[in-house]
């Protein structure tokens, strides 16, 4: 199985929330207003237009935000901004670095019900730059050898399964709807949530899809863990899970004003299952970990037609 990490020397790995509250931490792409009177040398976003650094923030371990960072690395490039890439192992610190102008953009986010509560706290500092796919949802999933279909047998089968679902981060917004709706809305309550990461649920999984062995694992779509596993959705008849939601790129707040540019051109990017699954696809798997910037040049290859023309660089 593979895992998502960057080429070295163009990210920096944050592992703590607090890093990017601290006072002194300011990135190249947001400073607090004290250039205004001296421009940098590289320019500043402006109402004249001039290029500037973006910093992109993402979690490596949830691929449809690492696929979009990567996407949008190569075309904010071309129009001759800087991008620096921020990575992280949470949602929140990287709604906090966000709210706070630490992050400049978020190229993946999941705000409407999986990061309700993130926006709640934090949306008054966010700008929502537009929604690129429509058509989200959290899942419940077992290998389609598993022969259940519907989250009402689970609890008829928890020795099948050992009482657990096994399932990522415990700050993600899947792991709170799995937990909080989910599990009492079919009478889990006894059931165990593990809760590590990403990569670490990946392991298990196949491992036992290996051994043809029972498990239950929370997912989402779109995921390219379904072309990699044999996997199905459990029908979920409760609605526990939430309705399909739209995948957003948010911005900090006064962004679309400091890159208008930019903000202009992420907020007509619009891409269908087919396009997204390929380029995630791509990514992930056909290239693999270390090349994701030579991933999105052979998907931009392949797909010339489907992203909004870029404006002249300068």
């Amino acid at each position: 199985m593979r895992t998502t990490l960057h080429r070295p020397g163009r990210s920096r790995t944050t592992a703590l929330a607090a890093s990017l509250a601290t006072a002194g931490l300011v990135l190249a792409a947001c400073g607090d207003g004290g250039g205004e009177e001296t421009p940098s040398e590289e320019g500043e976003g402006s109402e004249a237009g001039a290029s500037g650094t973006i910093t992109m923030g993402f979690l490596p371990s949830w691929t449809d935000g690492l696929s979009m960072a990567y996407l949008l690395e190569n075309q904010l490039e071309q129009i001759g901004y800087e991008v620096e890439m921020e990575t992280l192992t949470e949602a929140a610190p990287l709604y906090t670095g966000l709210a706070n102008g630490d992050v400049d953009v978020y190229p993946s986010a999941w705000p409407e019900v999986t990061h309700a509560d993130y926006m709640e706290e934090y949306g008054d500092r966010i700008e929502d730059l537009g929604a690129y796919y429509d058509n989200a949802v959290l899942t419940i999933a077992v290998p389609e050898y598993v022969d259940i279909d519907s989250m009402a047998e689970l609890a008829d089968n928890a020795d099948r399964f050992g009482d657990r679902i096994v399932g990522i981060e415990p700050g993600a917004g899947l792991t709170g709807v799995t937990q909080d709706s989910m599990m009492p809305a079919y009478g889990l309550e006894d059931w165990e949530l593990v809760t590590s990461s990403t990569a670490a649920m990946l392991s298990e999984l196949q491992s036992a899809v290996e051994d043809e062995e029972d498990i239950v694992v929370t997912l989402w779509r779109p995921f390219w863990a379904y072309s990699e596993f044999p996997m199905k959705d459990l029908e979920d008849p409760e609605g526990a899970m939430g309705d399909p939601e739209a995948l957003h790129f948010l911005g900090t707040e006064g962004f679309a004003e400091e890159f208008p540019e930019a903000a202009e051109w992420i907020g007509q990017v619009k891409l269908t299952d087919e396009q997204y699954g390929s380029l995630e696809d791509m990514v992930v798997n056909e290239y693999g970990e270390g090349n994701e910037a030579e991933a999105v040049e052979a998907w931009l290859e392949a797909n010339p037609d489907v992203l909004p023309e870029l404006p002249a660089a300068r």
